[in-house]
């Protein structure tokens, strides 16, 4: 595919725009700046991957993987600034994730350990992780929010706050991870995932795209559960102070 081939793609971009202007959607900014920000992104990432390919050495590996981290903990963090210390929470959690899968395929051979498949997969589970602990702290600090006398009343009768808070966790916990595990349910049916589509765009025999997408798929249902939890039991606490009472003050901010 040329630049120009690439470039006539934009009318897929144009459609929506129009759309979007006829109906004053108020969203064509936000799409633009989507756009831009998409390609330069990918330009520079692709640019960026050939070197690291091309050098073949583990320090450039572990560096582009820190980047990938960084900037989902930078995103993510957004969306949780009510949860102290929320920065160094999805750090543990996504390098903790990342250092698991990894050395579960690496470990049982099940990829090689080359920064063709190492890098592109990490994107993949940090990205979903990313994604599921944006889902997760934006629902559980809304359960919070919305039975906060639940918890006080609990807490009033003598509960820990892990007893207090546990319901709103579990459910925020469930809710996150349910997206993943409905997509997992209509895959191949409604839909072919983008690793197994693009591998047989790319003209690689379409089982073997199969087993290389069933490995993504098992990946991303440990990492969509243990996202949840242990975003889950390691933000909880830092809603209680030392007396074991709701930081209220937090949940107004």
């Amino acid at each position: 595919m040329t630049y120009l081939t690439l470039s006539l793609t934009l009318l897929f971009v144009l459609i929506p725009l129009l759309i979007a202007h006829s109906l004053k959607l108020g969203i064509e900014k936000d799409m633009l700046i989507a756009t831009v920000r998409s390609i330069v992104q990918l330009l520079v990432v692709g640019y960026l991957l050939q070197f690291v390919f091309d050098q073949d050495h583990p320090l450039f590996m572990l560096l582009m993987i820190a980047l990938i981290i960084a900037a989902a903990t930078h995103n993510a963090s957004k969306k949780g600034l009510k949860i102290k210390g929320v920065t160094w929470k999805l750090i543990v959690t996504y390098t903790t994730i990342e250092v698991l899968t990894q050395s579960i395929l690496l470990g049982l051979a099940i990829i090689p350990a080359t920064p063709q498949y190492i890098i592109p997969i990490s994107g993949m589970v940090v990205g979903n992780a990313m994604v599921l602990s944006i889902l997760f702290l934006n629902r559980f600090i809304a359960e919070v929010e919305d039975k906060e006398n639940q918890i006080e009343l609990i807490l009033s009768l003598g509960g820990t706050p892990k007893q207090a808070i546990h319901r709103q966790l579990i459910t925020a916990i469930k809710t996150s991870t349910i997206p993943t595990i409905e997509n997992q349910k209509t895959m191949g049916l409604v839909q072919l995932p983008g690793m197994m589509s693009g591998q047989i765009i790319a003209g690689a025999d379409p089982i073997q795209a199969v087993q290389f997408q069933l490995i993504i798929i098992f990946i991303l249902l440990t990492t969509a559960v243990l996202t949840s939890v242990m975003l889950g039991f390691l933000s909880y606490p830092t809603l209680f102070n030392k007396q074991m009472q709701l930081e209220k003050h937090i949940l107004r901010e």
